[in-house]
């Protein structure tokens, strides 16, 4: 298995070679430290697994990266190792094309685990946030699904609730929508209201249990 381990910090790059190499048959062939240079390494090296960190601040992100990589090397798992234990994040991650995602604070044997399995053509979601998703799943469940009812959207407002998924302003959104930005934060209210939600990651990932995110 080749891996490639992106991170901006050296400390972290040279450890995390030191702890993976020769595990598992894993050979790590590449290192690097932003985005961009990740795209070409990828580009150059074609590795089986990218380890991916997100918050890269001298460079091209970790997202932006992703979104790229998987465009020209879509059979690369790209697994996102990061200290971000945020659902707005993760689900930002899974939208660029992440097979995974595990945090830094991790066992080495999750960490293994999951190069293994996104390696495998499987996904991993670290231990937390598979338990937060379960329990919102469950609340789903015994609230009958009646008080958040995706048919009670207009087609308008589902069409802005997926541009809103999808990390677009409220400008952004009226652009493409060609609609004022005063129309577009009424249909926001609304579906908040409709769905019974607060924040903008609880919309991010009501999208993507309704299927309203292209991963393609």
């Amino acid at each position: 298995m080749k891996l490639l381990i992106v991170d901006d910090h050296i400390v972290v790059r040279s450890g995390l070679t030191m702890l993976l190499n020769g595990k598992n048959d894993i050979e790590v062939v590449g290192e690097a430290a932003e985005g961009d240079e990740a795209i070409r390494k990828a580009q150059e090296l074609k590795p089986d697994v990218i380890l991916m960190d997100l918050s890269m601040p001298q460079g091209k992100g970790g997202l932006a990266a992703t979104t790229e990589i998987k465009q020209v090397l879509p059979d690369t798992a790209v697994l996102v190792l990061t200290m971000h234990d945020d659902d707005e994040y993760l689900f930002n991650a899974i939208h660029a094309g992440a097979s995974g995602y595990i945090l830094k604070s991790s066992p080495h044997e999750d960490l293994l685990a999951a190069i293994q399995s996104v390696y495998t053509g499987n996904a991993y979601l670290n231990p937390t946030a598979t338990k937060r998703l379960m329990s919102e799943y469950m609340e789903k469940l015994n609230d009958g699904g009646n008080s958040k009812t995706f048919e009670s959207l207009s087609q308008r407002e589902r069409e802005v609730l997926e541009w809103i998924a999808k990390g677009y302003s409220n400008k952004e959104i009226a652009e493409n929508l060609i609609i004022s930005v005063k129309t577009v934060e009424t249909h926001k209210s609304n579906i908040m209201e409709k769905l019974h939600f607060k924040t903008r990651p609880e919309l991010v990932k009501y999208a993507l249990q309704k299927g309203l995110l292209n991963f393609d």
